[in-house]
């Protein structure tokens, strides 16, 4: 006589199996992207509104290993403001201390991360270092840089 238990094991084992073989192909098509590699390219001065301010200018050195995808339109994920088309990736800039400085929501392509920046009122004295966020907003994966220096 075949026991119910009897009769679960392989059935148990192929579903493990199966999870098994699933996840191995999945993670064969989710390869794994680099840390960003922040640059700071330039300071730029500037007035606006009656008030001088300084932008530091930055690039993702090694911007050519993230894929377009990651910065194509994604209306179906949370708008930025009234942009209802905004990124999949969005790019977050922060303090050493882990204040945020500025982002942006809206890129369109792995070569937009040559032209990423933060501004401060030309007074204020920068933190010595800052670093980024990229935040693939789709699966909740973040890439986050090395700390990048602020003057040249």
């Amino acid at each position: 006589m075949i026991s119910a238990k009897t009769k679960l094991r392989p059935t148990i084992l192929i579903g493990v199996i199966a999870i098994a073989m699933g996840s191995g192909c999945l993670a064969s098509a989710q390869t794994k992207l680099p840390n960003p590699v922040l640059v700071l390219v330039d300071t730029e001065f500037y007035q606006a509104n009656g008030k001088n301010f300084a932008r530091y200018r930055y690039e993702v050195h090694n911007r050519d290993a993230y894929p377009d995808s990651l910065f194509a339109a994604a209306p179906a994920l949370e708008p930025c403001g009234s942009n209802t088309n905004a990124s999949r990736t969005w790019v977050d800039f922060y303090d050493m201390r882990g204040k945020r400085l500025y982002g942006f929501c809206a890129l369109r392509s792995h070569n937009d991360l040559e032209g990423i920046w933060f501004g401060l009122e030309a007074d204020v004295v920068p933190p010595s270092w800052v670093y980024i966020e990229l935040t693939d907003r789709q699966t909740g994966t973040k890439y986050k840089s090395n700390l990048a220096d602020t003057t040249l």
